[in-house]
């Protein structure tokens, strides 16, 4: 979703958890090159389950870190909750921009379910086709309701920010991820899509990669499946790491910073009898831990099943792992367990001067910030 169409050479990309708000500086000059990054921490209430519930102290946040870490303020800031919908589309091979906007648009109202007179639209076409009615092609169409983006917008009004574009999280985590993984062998095409049926060879079509799921375990659990750099299918779960430590903080009598900071130091891999700390609360920890990840192993099958419910749906080889979730000891490896899919985890090898913490905290940001 784009608010301006001037491209600016350094753009920030800022992404906004419960907890904190992560940017970093991208300059795009021939390649993408990181500058300045920050990471601050974010009062409980400012977001509630991805939205911004308090604009002006969410300003005031990004004010100070953009002013301490010397940032550029041209951002580009990334959305994640349920009032944003991500569909794909296929439809005829049509090519004059005008037609195919009315197009979309018109059966974009049977797939998205919100008024799109009260939403912000975008699309973009992702693959053609050759199917059994002649050319078509795969449109990714974005919508969000325009009241969320545009608290959004007065946030980083209040902030004195330049916002170049608002964009959907996922895609910034496919960008900052995908070509960091090396290319599976491309399925064959189908025959039917080789030759016609008169027995014609077909003007050739790109071979089609696998599809894999890249999983941003944070506040709320931000999925994609993507073939190569393309996104084909995003859900947010409300449930996320997030949700685990209110859990811990409730039951143990702890502030939310406190109790993230138990579940990282507890893990699910050693025995809790060689975790310092106090017993009582190392033992709750581990119990949410082990019921959180039952519950994200949940999410991740449910999201899984509708992605392969849908037509044409590409079979999913791994999932790619990013995010806060991901510094959580042994918590990948039980969703592996859990899944039957291989895990793993993935880092921005821009970010690899930085501490573990940082580099998962900041990849989506990363990914926000580099040219679309």
């Amino acid at each position: 979703m784009k608010l301006v169409t001037k491209k600016p050479t350094t753009v920030v990309g800022l992404d906004i958890e419960a907890g904190s708000v992560a940017a970093a500086e991208i300059t795009i000059n021939g390649d993408a090159r990181l500058g300045r990054t920050g990471i601050a921490p974010l009062a409980p209430g400012i977001t509630r389950e991805g939205e911004i519930a308090d604009p002006e102290a969410l300003g005031a946040v990004l004010k100070d870190l953009f002013s301490e870490q010397k940032l550029n303020k041209n951002v580009r800031v990334g959305v994640a909750n349920q009032r944003v919908v991500v569909r794909s589309l296929r439809m005829p091979s049509i090519e004059g921009r005008d037609e195919l906007e009315t197009a979309i648009r018109f059966q974009a109202q049977d797939h998205i379910p919100m008024p799109l007179e009260q939403a912000v639209l975008d699309w973009e076409v992702i693959a053609p086709r050759v199917g059994e009615g002649g050319k078509q092609m795969d449109v990714v169409v974005v919508a969000a309701r325009r009241d969320m983006v545009t608290a959004l917008a007065q946030a980083l009004d209040h902030a004195g920010l330049r916002p170049v574009g608002v964009d959907v999280s996922a895609f910034g985590m496919i960008r900052a991820l995908a070509h960091e993984q090396p290319d599976p062998e491309p399925e064959p095409i189908p025959y039917e899509e080789r030759v016609g049926t008169d027995g014609a060879p077909i003007e050739p079509v790109e071979p089609m990669l696998p599809a894999r799921l890249y999983c941003n375990l944070g506040d709320v659990t931000n999925l994609a499946v993507a073939r190569g750099s393309a996104c084909l299918f995003t859900r947010v779960a409300s449930f996320g790491v997030e949700g685990i430590a209110q859990r811990l903080a409730e039951r143990r009598g702890l502030t939310l910073e406190h109790a993230r900071q138990w579940l990282v130091h507890t893990g699910l891999e050693r025995p809790v009898e060689a975790i310092e700390g106090d017993p009582d609360t190392v033992a709750a920890a581990r119990d949410a831990l082990a019921e959180g990840a039952s519950k994200l192993a949940d999410e991740l099958r449910l999201s899984l099943e509708f992605y392969g419910a849908q037509e044409g749906a590409l079979s999913v080889d791994e999932v790619i792992a990013c995010g806060p979730g991901t510094t959580i000891e042994g918590l990948t490896e039980r969703l592996q367990r859990e899944l039957g899919y291989a895990f793993k985890v993935g880092r921005p090898s821009a970010l690899a001067h930085l501490d573990d913490d940082s580099a998962a905290r900041l990849t989506l940001s990363y990914g926000l910030g580099l040219e679309e």
